[in-house]
């Protein structure tokens, strides 16, 4: 059976912006495991490799969901570029936070139009980079999430701001811009972002989060990672009470993929770590649990 596809789909969120997005699923009728993956800083639902990695997860049996962060500059008229450029200049960590909850519970509604095809009680997050952070804090706090995969994820959001004088002058200017390598603007971070961050620090500490996780949690990274360092996966390892680590030789920060990616199959690099997290997602989370806590044991 081929999948289907829901594309675009647009659903409020709780700060004003729309938050477009997207399900793959076989539709047999079955109720299947959800995924829901989120995307990383700079990034959107339709970048690269994520759209073919939810066909292979749908293949597989999971009804995946991608979707975007409502304030990554994105629109749902215009889906990969970023022309939104004040909203991606007024995100922050919390917002992100948000935008995932109100997907898992628009997903969960008792009206959704798949209801019959979502296993309620095996909803698994799926996060790359600053969207694994996201998706660490989420699984620490939201019991309905059953297991956790984070790939080429950061393991601290504190160390990404500025210091000394130059967090001074983002202070005193009010924005700093960075600029985007694959379309060369330059995007702004308002002052609010740091701000935001200091007065929910205590929420957004990903080393607190990841130690009170109480499900199996797969950290994948590649060994060539130059955006974020594998001892940022080392921590999470060390935190996450049932942690599994998987290491791909000579895998980058996006595992041999790039944008847009027009050919049938993944990198190999990817592949490698989508078998394992396929295996990671059809075994029982309880098995699991147990063989990591046994594992501790001797």
């Amino acid at each position: 059976m081929e999948v289907s596809k829901e594309l675009n789909l647009v659903i409020e969120g709780k700060h004003n912006k729309p938050i477009t997005l997207d399900l793959i699923f076989k539709d047999d009728g079955k109720p299947k495991p959800i995924v829901i993956f989120c995307h990383g800083y700079k990034g959107f639902k339709d970048w690269g490799t994520w759209e073919l990695m939810g066909e292979k997860m749908a293949e597989e049996g999971f009804f995946f969901v991608k979707f975007n962060f409502s304030h990554n500059g994105t629109s749902p008229e215009n889906l990969t570029e970023f022309l939104q450029i004040e909203a991606f200049g007024d995100n922050n960590y919390m917002i992100e936070l948000d935008d995932l909850q109100s997907v898992i519970d628009w997903l969960l509604l008792p009206n959704f139009k798949y209801a019959g095809q979502i296993e309620v009680d095996d909803m698994s997050l799926l996060g790359h980079s600053r969207g694994g952070g996201i998706a660490v804090l989420k699984a620490s706090e939201e019991r309905r999430i059953t297991k956790l995969i984070t790939l080429a994820s950061v393991c601290d959001f504190a160390s990404r701001f500025p210091e000394g004088k130059k967090l001074e002058q983002w202070e005193k200017k009010g924005v700093q811009y960075i600029v985007n390598t694959r379309t060369k603007q330059q995007l702004p971070h308002h002052y609010q972002f740091y701000k935001n961050f200091k007065e929910n620090k205590e929420r957004l500490n990903i080393k607190k989060a990841a130690k009170k996780l109480q499900i199996p949690h797969l950290i994948a990274h590649g060994s060539s990672d130059t955006s974020v360092s594998i001892g940022e996966a080392g921590n999470l390892f060390e935190w996450s009470p049932a942690p599994k680590l998987l290491l791909v030789e000579n895998a980058d920060h996006v595992f041999g993929a790039s944008h847009p990616w027009e050919k049938e199959e993944l990198p190999k690099e990817f592949n490698y770590f989508l078998k394992n997290a396929l295996e990671f997602l059809k075994a029982d989370a309880s098995d699991l649990w147990d063989e990591y806590l046994s594992d501790d044991d001797n």
